[in-house]
């Protein structure tokens, strides 16, 4: 059996201060239809229910990105939380700042580009260079697509993560996809943190 407590003078007063500023509910005026119940609301949740696109029998239909639920690359660099001074970093976009060196992994494999670019990375940051320049190209588009959609560009997806993990982590301050003038989509620029 639980023993209830009475309120102190103190809480009553402030629980009669609280009970005096609260509507009830039966008082409040009734929306009469649907329309008038989401006013209150700015902006309204999205249709859950998925366009069809009408579809005849023995035409063809492009599946290529029903099934992509990451976000593009862009949008995951762009996501990425700033590390660096935003007005370097605006002159950088745009294409501003020069690199001091720059890699070409074109046409290299996944197993040849990653000991090269730890390689020009950790030497880049020793000699004392802040940006350089990492240009992986944009990937081919291959001849039959299969069931499973592929992602174009093995090392322009591989990259950024390889610049996310163990030795290069410590020594990267950011990176960003290159301007246009530098190769635009297929490149990054890569900030590196001062050599202490």
């Amino acid at each position: 059996m639980t023993r209830k407590r009475r309120l102190s003078p103190d809480e009553r007063a402030l629980w009669d201060r609280v009970a005096k500023s609260a509507d009830p509910l039966q008082n409040r005026p009734k929306a009469t239809t649907p329309a008038e119940q989401e006013k209150p609301f700015s902006k309204r949740a999205p249709d859950p229910t998925p366009r069809i696109e009408r579809f005849e029998v023995g035409s063809k239909s492009d599946h290529s990105r029903d099934h992509d639920l990451m976000s593009s690359l862009t949008e995951q660099l762009s996501g990425n939380p700033l590390n660096m001074d935003r007005r370097t970093h605006t002159r950088m976009k745009r294409g501003k700042l020069r690199p001091e060196g720059r890699i070409d992994l074109h046409g290299m494999t996944m197993a040849q580009a990653h000991p090269a670019l730890l390689n020009f990375i950790l030497s880049s940051h020793a000699s004392g260079k802040r940006l350089v320049l990492v240009i992986t190209g944009k990937g081919k588009h291959r001849d039959a697509p299969g069931p499973i959609p592929t992602r174009h560009g093995v090392l322009r997806h591989q990259v950024p993560q390889w610049l996310k993990m163990a030795p290069l982590a410590p020594v990267v301050m950011q990176v960003t996809e290159a301007h246009i003038s530098h190769g635009g989509t297929g490149a990054f620029y890569v900030y590196l943190r001062r050599s202490r």
